[in-house]
């Protein structure tokens, strides 16, 4: 008769590795898909080199910001939501390259907004969301589940807990000025990103818009014969 191997006690660090791979597993998005698609200066800042489906992402107050990051995944074929963006213009989307056939706007949701959005996480590969006011946590785990479950990317104007990665931009720069007087011809600025799986902030400094007067995010090119243009703050 074989006798029985003594039973072997994991250690504490084993187990902490474990439960994390355990936590990892079950957060993980349950459809298996690439990363949906962004404009390369984007892509370079997220971790996957674009949309990772099942993800949640916090945005900056820029309307420019969101239409860059949904343009290209529209382009490609996803549906994209905008819900409580009353000010978001269907002229400034198709400017962006958005695909107006594959966008919904819902600009008024009503007090119910994270009813709304959980509603199209559905049915829609992209939903971004303007809050309305304060999520509670447990409506916000919720609808991660329901996230991961459909791989549904939500776009978050504002904060958002627990998200999966937070985008802002800084330092905004106008340029087309001179001595006062002229023509704005494109907004230079920083885009920082940072996200659970690389926690070390990347950024890129780009044109949004650029300076065909559309909205395009491009590589800033810079004439070092001339002035300085005039720095011009702006919230967006």
């Amino acid at each position: 008769m074989a006798t029985p191997l003594p039973h072997t006690a994991a250690s504490p660090a084993d187990e902490l590795r474990r439960l994390r791979a355990q936590l990892d597993r079950a957060q993980a998005p349950r459809v298996e898909a690439p990363p949906l698609p962004v404009h390369p200066l984007l892509a370079s800042l997220l971790p996957e080199g674009g949309l990772r489906p099942g993800s949640s992402y916090a945005v900056s107050a820029s309307p420019s910001l969101l239409l860059a990051l949904i343009a290209s995944a529209s382009q490609a074929g996803s549906w994209c939501a905008a819900i409580g963006m009353p000010t978001l213009g269907a002229e400034a989307a198709a400017s962006f390259g958005v695909d107006l056939e594959r966008l919904v706007l819902i600009p008024e949701p009503g007090p119910r907004w994270l009813a709304v959005a959980a509603a199209v996480a559905e049915v829609l590969p992209i939903v971004a969301v303007r809050p309305q006011g304060r999520a509670r946590d447990g409506d916000v785990a919720r609808l991660s589940a329901r996230l991961r479950d459909r791989g549904t990317v939500l776009l978050v104007m504002g904060d958002w807990p627990g998200a999966d990665a937070l985008l802002s931009v800084s330092d905004p720069h106008w340029s087309g000025l001179d001595a006062g007087h002229g023509y704005l011809e494109g907004r230079e600025v920083t885009v920082t990103a940072s996200s659970r799986r690389s926690p070390v902030p990347r950024s890129v400094r780009m044109l949004l818009p650029g300076p065909d007067g559309s909205l395009d995010v491009r590589t800033p090119a810079r004439d070092t014969t001339l002035a300085p243009p005039i720095r011009i703050r702006a919230a967006g």
